[in-house]
């Protein structure tokens, strides 16, 4: 089994789970930029991550076998904070690197106009140089976030099939698919959703343009949700070619629009600026 995790923040996790994701048929993911859970007090802390996005945790990843890609952007929730709206002036400068695959986390937090002017230009930027967007669909108030969320979308110059709907679950799924854009799901231990609710959404609503993320960050996640949802469907009667549309072809499809997706990993090298993942040997 070969499984594509679309959306997980690795920079939250550990070596171990690299190797636990391995073993569990992970060979690619994306990792998206986003709140890191404190407030981030100027624009050069998001550099110094985005740089860790494009260089060390690639590195880490290839320890594992794991192709690692990134997107980027600046996040709801910090784009109400006025030191750091200047991020929205440099992303063009990473947005051309050649493991950014989609402008993302973008979308709503608490839908304010602040956010409405985040949304609408980085729907921009990824028109712009040609990515597709991963667009965060907000945790409070979620069905009229998205209604929302997909009027900006439509207003934009970048088309729907170029667009990730993140987060779902019941009450969105249909407004999302009809939206003619890409349906995620973002699978957790006692949040948002669970395997086996997944596999009722993909029973009523197909397997086409979804896909199934463990987002995995710094609070209580699994970054094995993604076998665990594929184990799930097997059980209630997918066949292995249903799984491997929603666990792999799915997100390469999606992420391909990029045009920089590179689905082997790239062999390991030893040190990354100096520095291994090794702590007390050579």
């Amino acid at each position: 089994m070969r499984i594509f995790d679309p959306h997980i923040h690795m920079t939250s996790r550990t070596t171990d789970d690299y190797q636990a994701m391995y073993d569990a048929g992970v060979r690619a993911l994306v990792e998206p930029s986003f709140w890191l859970g404190q407030p981030r007090t100027s624009p050069a802390s998001f550099f110094d991550y985005f740089d860790a996005l494009l260089g060390w945790e690639p590195f880490r990843a290839s320890q594992y076998g794991i192709a690692h890609h990134c997107t980027l952007a600046l996040n709801p929730k910090e784009a109400n904070d006025p030191r750091c709206t200047p991020v929205l002036d440099a992303l063009p400068r990473y947005l051309v690197k050649d493991s950014v695959v989609a402008v993302g986390e973008i979308g709503y937090d608490s839908m304010t106009p602040a956010e409405d002017h985040a949304l609408a230009a980085q729907l921009q930027l990824a028109a712009d140089h040609g990515l597709p967007a991963l667009v965060h669909t907000p945790h409070r108030d979620k069905l009229a976030g998205l209604h929302r969320t997909i009027d900006v979308i439509r207003e934009s110059h970048l088309p729907p099939e170029h667009v990730l709907l993140d987060h779902l679950n019941e009450t969105t799924v249909k407004a999302a698919t009809d939206s003619g854009c890409w349906a995620g799901f973002s699978i957790y231990p006692d949040t948002k959703m669970d395997e086996d609710r997944m596999v009722t959404i993909l029973k009523n609503h197909g397997i086409e343009k979804m896909l199934v993320n463990s987002a995995a960050d710094w609070g209580r996640s699994d970054p094995l949700k993604t076998r665990k949802v594929a184990d799930a469907m097997l059980k209630a009667g997918f066949t292995e070619d249903d799984v491997d549309q929603v666990l792999w072809r799915n997100p390469v499809a999606f992420y391909g629009q990029s045009g920089r997706l590179q689905l082997d990993a790239p062999a390991p090298d030893a040190l990354h600026e100096g520095n291994s993942i090794l702590r007390g040997g050579e």
